[in-house]
């Protein structure tokens, strides 16, 4: 077969990534924009200014193509995968109306207030979608329910009139649902200009952010577990039926048609921390890394690494970012003893996340009855080798990880590949596609102290906790 190319737009919270990627899921060239800080105009409010998902992608893109060295010809589509749960009100001509809402406003939450200005609200999908091709149409699979009236069922918009009318969205402001691994439409003449796309290049439906990751990750069937390391961390697992939401997990749209993706609770800007204490330290670490060749996260790790388990009593509980139903949460670090240094508490950073992290994938599993034999980790925290064997240590299992860990990225391929043609389905893709990188085993006395730890302690402290940070939430208020 000859050599087919891919383009993967990977649209997230702090950056937009876009790949060439051939039909083997090796990367050609990739190119990474930077997002604009976000606005926060009043508590609870979190927006991304101007038009900077757009502006980034076409940036990005204008960078890709002008250094790709290979046949145009021979790229086939275009498969786009943006942040999931924003919302984005579009004016008629398909400009915003209003800046995008992050996942992480409340307002994305909120029952729909309707205005003469917004023709439609849709999530980042069908905005980029209507940028690139034109159409007024999106993937089902990024629908999110709690956002939008979709019918988990038949992946389309609900025909129940109490549904639409809890929602409060007119049906003429919704677009069009397809499923993953469908064309959407073509790239039109002026976003090619904007782009450096190639003209009338088929625009690929994907799903949402996390569902296309797990596909890029080879997440297909039970038997394995996927831990993803994102500004929002989370896990999960696959199933082939809807179930009810439950304390211990949600029911997400698969990438694959018909297919359902299970998510237990996550950790909100959690691969952020870690970038957090990182600049916190400041310029003596950034001058460090420079004498020695190499970047400040190693430094730090390797620091991490001659810290003993469990963090000489450190511990961090990671909440940087509270739910919106639960505000009073806060990060809080317990164990000082005026001995430890950074690389204890970059281990306790790493340390908390796994342990959190832990705790509800084994929930979720309990409650859905899995048991997954190995977890998959995805992400750019899948690079630390001292991170992926806590997390082996932890679980208790192995875990393991791919030559690419821009799962996402390969997702949305995977999906562009299936839909041209390329491929004939998901599971043939995602085997020539996904490739194993290594394994890292659980060390069972670490894992005897980590358990340990977490039952008799770490486990405990978020409920410990709540009462105080309740009170200290009054006090700020007053």
């Amino acid at each position: 077969m000859k050599e087919q190319y891919f383009i993967s737009i990977d649209n997230g919270s702090q950056s937009t990534k876009v790949y060439i990627i051939n039909s083997k899921g090796e990367i050609i060239h990739s190119e990474i924009e930077p997002l604009k800080p976000m606005l926060f105009r009043k508590t609870g409010y979190v927006e991304h200014p101007d038009d900077d998902l757009w502006d980034s992608i076409k940036v990005a893109l204008i960078r890709l193509m002008k250094n790709f060295k290979g046949d145009v010809n021979l790229i086939k589509g275009v498969g786009l995968c943006t942040i999931r749960c924003c919302r984005v009100f579009m004016k008629k001509d398909g400009n915003l109306a209003a800046p995008v809402m992050s996942w992480m406003d409340v307002r994305a939450y909120e029952t729909f207030e309707d205005s003469e200005e917004i023709a439609y609200t849709c999530p980042t999908t069908g905005y980029i979608t209507h940028r690139l091709t034109g159409e007024l149409k999106d993937t089902a699979a990024n629908a999110f329910q709690w956002q939008f009236p979709v019918d988990m069922e038949t992946w389309n918009w609900s025909e129940d009139k109490a549904v639409l009318d809890s929602f409060k969205i007119p049906n003429e402001k919704l677009l069009k649902l397809q499923m993953p691994g469908t064309v959407l439409g073509t790239v039109t003449k002026a976003a090619a200009e904007q782009t450096g796309l190639p003209e009338g290049l088929p625009v690929v439906a994907t799903a949402n952010d996390k569902a296309v990751e797990a596909l890029g990750a080879g997440l297909i069937d039970s038997s394995r577990g996927l831990f993803s390391l994102g500004t929002y961390i989370t896990s999960m697992v696959v199933g082939t039926e809807n179930r009810p939401a439950h304390d211990n997990y949600f029911t997400n749209l698969s990438c694959i048609p018909n297919r359902y993706l299970f998510e237990s609770g996550g950790v909100r800007r959690g691969m952020w921390l870690i970038s957090w204490f990182r600049d916190l330290i400041g310029e003596e670490l950034n001058s460090k890394a420079k004498a020695k060749g190499v970047s400040p996260e190693q430094i730090l790790e390797e620091e991490a690494l001659k810290v003993p388990v469990g963090s000489d009593g450190l511990m961090i509980v990671p909440d940087w970012l509270a739910p919106a139903y639960q505000s009073y949460r806060k990060g809080v670090m317990i164990g000082f003893n005026g001995q430890q240094g950074r690389g204890h508490i970059y281990r306790a950073i790493l340390e908390g996340i796994a342990l959190t992290l832990n705790n509800h994938y084994q929930l979720m599993n309990k409650t859905l009855g899995h048991n997954p034999e190995k977890i998959i980790i995805s992400g750019g925290g899948a690079n630390s080798d001292l991170f992926m064997q806590i997390f082996a240590d932890i679980s208790g299992t192995p875990v393991v990880r791919n030559e690419m860990s821009g799962s996402a990225a390969l997702g949305a391929a995977i999906c562009a590949a299936v839909a041209t043609g390329c491929y004939p389905d998901f599971e043939t893709a995602v085997k020539k596609m996904v490739k194993e990188k290594d394994e890292f085993l659980p060390n069972l006395e670490t894992h005897k102290k980590y358990k340990r730890i977490n039952d008799k302690v770490y486990h405990k402290l978020p409920l410990l906790l709540e009462n105080a940070l309740k009170e200290m939430q009054s006090l700020e208020a007053e």
